[in-house]
């Protein structure tokens, strides 16, 4: 993983990325910035381009990783530019888009053309347009909603930037070339941690509440949700692997679950944090798998209190969630809410096993396959039941 950081509709973004990771990919999966079409992934239809530093990029070609610094600009982040806002209106006027998916690139090479070719007639609009794609207007519309703009050009709003081209390290074997240290003989070298930046906040996330019920007093539970290993048990599919006694240090831990064939572990690092007085605590983490290339950031608020019988207790539970990768097509909200009923019932058997003396009643990993299948037949006879009255 590489961290990086770069501009994207003037906002400044952290993240660590594969070095594969294209920029198309980035925006789209991690930024959730949609707008930025993939057609041919090969740099030949245009429909991913999009401005990098004021310029043109195929950003299916663009690695994440080499934007280090970058401005960039997709398609979201034109609100209040004069020439965008003509050419958007030109494009609609001279009919130049039918099912639109070229438009984003289009618009982004239209904007360049009309920025930097002030006297360029129909051949060289055409030629200019030459990397873009369209299957269905037949360039006529495009053409002359850019001929109209090229006529009365407002102001642009994006400009190109100067900037240095990276280094590259061209001496990658010479002796003198710094080298990271080998550890002490006899002294093996300290696990790696987690290439994942725990997140301050969740933005765009998917929230859900929910209030376990049980028949164990609320000191006792709030003694063992400060008791972290215990706690982590308690969680099917959940495991710790370092934790320290400074709280401001982050834990190490993984969780799995099985998605029918694919088994998805995702390893990570979270912060924990108490506030004794309100006997509540907050997990803030981020995690991601290998395998399938998902990735999982989250924060979960929980607070202990009173039950609604005589020395009993209620957890009271607020998670948020951010799932990304190929795995977030389980993500949907409907179908996670009904899953999570099933995993937190699990973890309030478990919970409640332990504040008894007792050991785990549930300790397999979770099936999420199963969990969905359990959640989707549920959901039918909800449904074939309000039909029926």
């Amino acid at each position: 993983m590489t961290a990086i950081w770069l501009i994207v509709n003037d906002r400044r973004h952290q993240a660590e990325v594969e070095p594969r990771t294209h920029l198309a990919d980035f925006l789209r999966e991690d930024l959730l910035l949609t707008g930025t079409h993939l057609g041919c992934e090969h740099g030949v239809c245009g429909a991913c381009t999009l401005m990098v530093d004021g310029r043109p990029v195929r950003s299916c070609l663009t690695f994440a990783a080499t934007c280090e610094g970058a401005d960039v600009r997709t398609i979201e982040g034109y609100d209040g530019d004069p020439l965008m806002a003509s050419l958007r209106a030109a494009f609609s006027r001279h009919h130049a888009l039918q099912c639109g998916y070229c438009t984003p690139g289009m618009l982004a090479t239209a904007y360049d053309i009309v920025r930097r070719l002030p006297e360029a007639d129909e051949a060289r609009i055409r030629e200019e347009l030459s990397g873009n794609l369209c299957r269905c207007t037949g360039y006529a519309g495009i053409v002359a909603a850019i001929a109209d703009v090229l006529a009365a050009p407002p102001a642009a709003a994006v400009q190109p930037i100067a900037r240095p081209a990276p280094q590259r390290d061209t001496d990658r074997d010479s002796p003198t070339r710094e080298r990271t240290p080998a550890p002490p003989e006899g002294r093996p070298a300290a696990p790696a941690s987690p290439s994942v930046a725990i997140p301050e906040r969740i933005e765009d996330g998917v929230t859900l509440e929910r209030r376990l019920e049980l028949s164990v007093a609320p000191d006792r539970v709030w003694t063992l949700f400060q008791d972290l290993p215990s706690v982590v048990r308690c969680l099917p599919g959940a495991a710790l692997d370092a934790a320290s006694e400074d709280p401001a240090e982050p834990v190490r831990g993984s969780f799995t679950v099985a998605i029918g064939p694919m088994r998805a572990t995702f390893e990570g690092r979270a912060l924990v944090s108490y506030d004794a007085d309100h006997r509540a605590g907050r997990v803030r983490g981020a995690g991601s798998d290998p395998v399938s290339r998902s990735r999982a950031e989250g924060e979960l608020r929980f607070r202990v209190a009173d039950g609604s019988h005589s020395g009993a207790s209620a957890v009271v539970v607020e998670m948020t969630y951010r799932l990304k990768g190929p795995l977030a097509q389980f993500g949907r909200p409907a179908i996670v809410a009904d899953v999570v009923d099933r995993l937190m019932a699990r973890f309030a058997d478990n919970l409640s096993a332990f504040a008894e003396g007792g050991e785990a009643v549930h300790s397999e990993p979770v099936s999420g396959f199963g969990l969905l299948f359990g959640a989707l037949v549920d959901r039918a006879k909800h449904l074939f039941a309000r039909r029926q009255g």
